[in-house]
């Protein structure tokens, strides 16, 4: 009798394995790689800018960028003077390990502390794809339905962190921040969640903590493990 095993799950199974390899990459090489989901149009390139605006040239930053077609994100976010490379999907609609495994190659020598993979504007497929990282982060905007998380619970569940973007427009647009937390807790009731505008500049600094208190949690992780 002949098992047909599906094809899904041997590409998620091969993508595990390749994505252990990484992450054993990261930390052998002391890099903190996060990994940005979100819907198109919620600010993710825009939250990266403002991010690579506020490390010193001396910050050993990188970033991978992912969407189906153009450069045009790699460009705004290489302007910052930190390496960046876009992965151009075609018609994938998400990154994947071996997409991430390629793309660092040219990296090989380069020391990145700091690695963030803004993946592919989609809140489905990429948070079945794991990359190694450390943690997933999803963004969500005002401008977005506050039942975004009960209609996408998967990558809501996975994330450690969701950030709520463009507080600027909420006296504009019918969205309930209370609300939005509210439905993200119950589908994950230990995400951390940050407010910010890249417009104003309110919340980036809570941002800004977040990933320096990640970044020294990881070290001392690495630390404990002797790597």
């Amino acid at each position: 009798m002949t098992t047909v095993v599906p094809v899904e799950k041997k590409v998620l199974s091969e993508n595990q394995r390749i994505a252990e390899e990484l992450r054993q990459g990261y930390a052998k090489r002391g890099t903190l790689c996060l990994n940005i989901i979100s819907s198109p149009g919620s600010g993710k390139t825009t939250l990266l800018e403002n991010t690579l605006a506020g490390f010193s040239k001396q910050d050993k930053v990188a970033v991978l960028t992912g969407d189906l077609q153009t450069e045009n994100d790699a460009r705004r976010l290489a302007r910052y003077g930190f390496p960046v490379q876009q992965i151009v999907t075609g018609t994938v609609c998400h990154l994947d390990g071996r997409m991430i495994e390629r793309a660092l190659q040219p990296w090989s020598s380069t020391e990145i502390h700091l690695l963030f993979i803004e993946n592919v504007g989609n809140l489905v497929c990429p948070s079945s794809y794991d990359l190694g990282e450390e943690a997933k982060i999803v963004v969500l905007s005002v401008t977005e339905g506050e039942d975004k998380p009960l209609k996408y619970p998967s990558i809501f569940s996975k994330a450690a962190l969701m950030i709520l973007t463009k507080i600027d427009l909420l006296p504009y647009v019918p969205f309930s921040l209370e609300q939005a937390k509210a439905n993200a807790r119950q589908v994950h009731p230990g995400i951390e969640i940050i407010e910010v505008s890249c417009l104003t500049g309110e919340g980036l600094d809570r941002w800004q903590q977040w990933l320096a208190h990640r970044r020294a949690t990881a070290g001392q992780r690495m630390a404990c493990a002797g790597i």
